[in-house]
């Protein structure tokens, strides 16, 4: 069952060139109690889509069209002070940059007992049973007396956690972890993404995983979304994307992971296009080696290619 569908999302930046659109008609669904990964290099848009679902966005980007339902509500539509109750306490972030993301200021109980008093609506010892049973939730240990703590007193791994537990005082229905796991070490992000996968797990929250970590999408993720330069090309079930990639452009992704020691690694040509480039027919094709004629002259469909699998690729219409 899908709680949040994104229909035919279109976004620009106002430029000193003008108008410039930076994503192409995005459609993804996430299901209740599901992982989706938005997968592809930095600067392809993935924390654009994300951003949008919140309306947390520069005054320089502009939604141009397209649809986000959330419980059959579209958020593109609601007045500000409604989506103020939905954005942390319904649809949560967890943001790129733990070691910045908290206020350096204000010990972890006031930025905790602030999210519980304006979406929760408690207050005194109830506000604080709930911030030591969210900090207990995520597993951070003696967690009455880490309330008084500052940010700087927690490790990376600590602060990633704080801010996670913030979404869960909340009872966040949907957590959006934008690469959750950067600036942390090996170990830590692995406790980190098992951390998200129990509390999905045990609450039936939905995840919607930002990352270009494919080693860490086929660890934790259910779907894949991979996009490239603000289009989505691929869409599958995670097990079969793996098996079974499609889009030119995934097999490039999955055959420049380090396999064993003394393998060369296959690299992609060339750069991603930048938001100034304006490319006719699939954004992929100056960099992709199977490119034929149609490729350069239209935009390729979202062609059927398995059961809840898809691929934007002319190469599936012969």
């Amino acid at each position: 069952m899908k709680i949040l569908e994104v229909k035919n999302l279109n976004l620009g930046f106002k430029t000193e060139n003008g108008f410039r659109q930076a994503l192409f008609d995005i459609n993804f669904e996430l299901n209740r109690g599901k992982t989706l990964a938005l997968v592809g290099e930095s600067g392809c848009g993935k924390t654009m889509s994300a951003m949008s679902i919140l309306r947390l966005l520069p005054k320089s980007a502009n939604i141009t069209g397209g649809e986000i339902f959330y419980k059959n509500q579209n958020l593109l539509e609601l007045p500000e002070c409604e989506m103020q109750k939905i954005r942390g306490a319904k649809i949560a972030l967890i943001p790129q940059d733990p070691m910045t993301s908290l206020n350096p200021l204000y010990t972890i109980e006031n930025q905790l007992l602030e999210v519980i008093k304006i979406h929760q609506n408690l207050h005194g010892s109830e506000a604080k049973k709930k911030a030591v049973e969210a900090l207990e939730m995520v597993q951070i240990p003696c967690a009455a007396e880490r309330l008084k703590s500052y940010p700087h007193e927690f490790s990376g791994g600590m602060k990633q956690r704080a801010i996670i537990a913030m979404a869960l005082a909340c009872h966040a229905e949907i957590l959006i972890a934008d690469e959750p796991t950067t600036a942390l070490d090996v170990t830590i992000q692995a406790q980190i993404m098992k951390l998200l996968t129990d509390i999905k797990s045990e609450l039936g929250t939905s995840v919607l995983l930002i990352t270009h970590d494919l080693a860490l999408v086929g660890e934790n993720a259910d779907e894949i979304a991979v996009m490239y330069a603000g289009r989505i090309v691929e869409r599958a079930p995670a097990k079969e994307f793996f098996e079974k990639p499609n889009h030119p452009y995934s097999h490039a992704l999955l055959n420049s992971i380090p396999a064993k020691r003394g393998t060369l690694l296959e690299t992609i040509q060339g750069q991603p296009p930048t938001i100034h480039q304006d490319i006719t027919g699939c954004r992929f094709h100056p960099r992709c080696k199977k490119c034929f004629e149609p490729c350069s002259q239209n935009i390729p469909p979202d062609f059927t290619v398995g059961e809840s699998h898809t691929s934007a690729c002319f190469l599936n219409g012969n």
